[in-house]
């Protein structure tokens, strides 16, 4: 697929989740990592340390970091998520995951252009979450 995709992470409660997003980026192929709040400690669990491949950027503002003509996509369960089973991705996608134990807050929801969710019986971790998300994009860009 041409294009790139980034991951925002939004108050992240552990580093393990971050860790875990940042090595799926480098298995998917997204470009970039930004944390938005600092609510874990900094000592990143990237057990492969991507972070020397891949920007981790931690910011108080996640719209000050999002990368030129990127299309901000919010990822999270509510009525008027679309469904990723069929939403198409777009080119240049800014991926933005809720903390694990809440919600994406409505000041970053509203300046979202779509919300996706994945269609589960519960809610999932926040690295498998990136995981699901970046994986399907890559296996709709190859088709």
């Amino acid at each position: 697929m041409r294009g790139y995709a980034a991951v925002g992470i939004i108050n992240s409660k552990t580093e393990a989740n971050v860790g875990g997003a940042l090595r799926a980026c480098s298995c998917y192929g997204a470009s970039m990592v930004c944390v938005e709040g600092c609510r874990y400690q900094r000592s990143c669990q990237d057990t492969t340390a991507m972070y020397r491949s891949i920007p981790l950027i931690h910011t108080d503002n996640i719209w000050s970091v999002i990368p030129f003509d990127c299309i901000p996509i919010a990822i999270e369960i509510n009525k008027s998520a679309k469904s990723i089973v069929s939403f198409t991705h777009p080119e240049r996608a800014f991926y933005i995951f809720g903390p694990e134990d809440g919600s994406i807050p409505n000041r970053i929801m509203d300046k979202c252009k779509m919300t996706v969710m994945i269609p589960t019986k519960y809610c999932m971790n926040l690295a498998a979450t990136v995981n699901v998300v970046l994986y399907d994009r890559l296996s709709k860009g190859e088709k």
